[in-house]
């Protein structure tokens, strides 16, 4: 039973291919956060719901699986505002985990990956900003992916923080996972073929479990045999360092992105949530322009790193 998995708020929506392609005959789920023509998204929130107006177009990622033979089966559920990385939602409920029955199914795109995960859908349709379509691909045992900024156009989705927000997709089998990749990401990207090259981030390595460093143990020493690895410290001045940058510009672009409709509309909000809006609120413009400069920091070290 669909309802069983509570993976969707309106699971009788439906959209039709617009066209036929790599995608045909493959249904998916949207975190209901997605621009679909007629329909009015909650973002996870009666609220929000009840004072935003449907869309009166579809999401340019939505099209484009559309246009690809892919049909759209429901609009999923996401934690509120996608302000959480648990799946948990007061007000639709929290979407139960086929791989993990009883644990939480991750977030904020929770929905989606649920019913991938279920065999409701071929794959899901979600959005990542700190973590919320890695995050419920790893708990629910799914491929995911987030690709880099501005591959696959955010317009249409409802932002969380704009210079962090991206579309991504989640999937039960690797090939699935290519197939959607393609349709969204279309000639933007060229092929180089296969990685050759392993960098393994000893800091990012060390602050895991000890359970979750002997499941993965395996994967790595595969990965090791099959090309050259080199063990580096990801971090110079420390990844808590790095978190802290990414804490203070991304609470101050939620605030910015939602402030005044929070603090117009008053919404009811579930556990955890009102505190988190309550925190981004007290974030300071200086704040956020101190933390600036670490960002370029970040991305100029990795770049050394990586190349092409």
């Amino acid at each position: 039973m669909p309802g069983a998995w509570n993976a969707y708020i309106k699971e009788a929506l439906t959209v039709e291919p617009t066209g036929a392609g790599s995608l045909d005959h493959l249904k998916f789920a949207a975190k209901d956060v997605f621009g679909i023509a007629g329909h009015a998204n909650s973002a996870g929130n009666p609220d929000w719901l009840n004072s935003h107006e449907p869309a009166r177009k579809n999401a340019e990622a939505i099209a484009r699986l559309l246009r690809q033979g892919a049909r759209l089966q429901g609009a999923a559920v996401t934690d509120e505002l996608m302000f959480s990385l648990n799946g948990e939602n007061h007000h639709f409920g929290t979407p139960v985990n086929p791989r993990a029955p009883g644990c939480i199914p991750g977030g904020s795109s929770s929905g989606s990956a649920v019913a991938a995960a279920a065999g409701l859908a071929d794959f899901g349709l979600g959005t990542d900003t700190g973590g919320s379509v890695r995050v419920p691909s790893a708990y629910c045992g799914l491929f995911g992916v987030r690709p880099t900024h501005g591959l696959v156009p955010v317009e249409g989705v409802i932002p969380l923080a704009s210079s962090f927000d991206t579309v991504g997709w989640m999937a039960r089998d690797a090939r699935t996972l290519r197939l959607v990749g393609e349709a969204l990401i279309g000639d933007a990207v060229n092929d180089a073929g296969e990685f050759g090259r392993l960098l393994v981030a000893e800091d990012a390595w060390e602050i895991a479990e000890d359970g979750c460093r002997q499941a993965l143990r395996a994967s790595l020493d595969e990965w090791d045999r099959k090309m050259e690895a080199q063990t580096i410290a990801l971090s110079p001045t420390g990844l808590a360092d790095w978190a802290a940058a990414f804490r203070t510009l991304q609470g101050f672009e939620i605030w910015a992105a939602h402030g005044e409709w929070i603090e117009r509309a008053k919404p009811r909000f579930g556990r955890g949530i009102a505190e988190r809006f309550a925190w981004a609120s007290k974030i300071r413009r200086e704040d956020y322009a101190g933390a600036l400069p670490k960002r370029h920091q970040v991305r100029e070290r990795l770049v050394s790193l990586l190349g092409g």
